[in-house]
């Protein structure tokens, strides 16, 4: 499948954020909240604007990807800056024909060149693997609660990057958000049935796995 893959514009904010919604629907939660964490890092002061990525199939954005700086916090208390991406998104219909690994690819050969050190995420470790991620255990980086959750994954952009850097994983705060504020944002949105999903037990099953 032919695909282009260009920076987002204000002009598709919307689209991308239906296309998100889409996206994730039920999958983790019943209904989604990563529409409104993408409405948000947008607004961060942390929000990556040249990492912010749209990928495009015959005039239709299909996919999109978004990076925001986090950091790594020592026993000093000195912050390390990584980056972080999330959501992927990719449109239901178009799911399963690579499009995700093409903007993921992409992205990291992007970063990688703008001499970024790491990329830090929650993911699922089976997946994210492929792509070089490793546990954050690995690396001595663990959650803000101080535990190293297996979904805690850690890609170094430059060689020894993180040596001699380790301590707790910090992410943009509009991945908390406050719920009364989503359900405002949500009513701007079309109405969709909520439902509990096999996929919701399985991720609940990998943020309870710990190293």
């Amino acid at each position: 499948m032919e695909i282009q893959i260009k920076n987002e514009t204000e002009k598709d904010y919307r689209e991308v954020e239906e296309l998100t919604r889409e996206a994730f629907w039920n999958l983790y939660v019943p209904g989604a909240d990563e529409h409104f964490i993408v409405h948000n890092l947008r607004k961060s002061k942390n929000f990556i604007k040249h990492l912010d990525l749209v990928a495009v199939h015959q005039d239709k954005i299909v996919g999109s990807i978004i990076y925001t700086l986090s950091y790594i916090e020592d026993e000093f208390n000195q912050k390390h800056e990584v980056i972080t991406f999330g959501p992927v998104s990719i449109l239901p219909e178009f799911q399963n024909k690579g499009i995700g690994r093409k903007l993921i690819e992409y992205s990291i050969k992007k970063a990688r060149d703008l001499s970024y050190k790491a990329i830090i995420i929650y993911g699922y470790p089976d997946y994210y693997s492929k792509y070089g991620f490793k546990s954050g255990k690995n690396y001595n980086i663990c959650t803000p609660e101080g535990t190293y959750m297996k979904a805690l994954q850690v890609l170094e952009l430059q060689e020894n990057a993180l040596k001699g850097i380790h301590g707790k994983f910090f992410q943009d705060n509009a991945f908390y958000y406050d719920e009364s504020e989503k359900e405002k944002f949500d009513k701007t949105f079309s109405e969709k049935e909520k439902l509990i999903t096999e996929s919701q037990k399985k991720f609940e099953e990998m943020l309870n796995m710990f190293e």
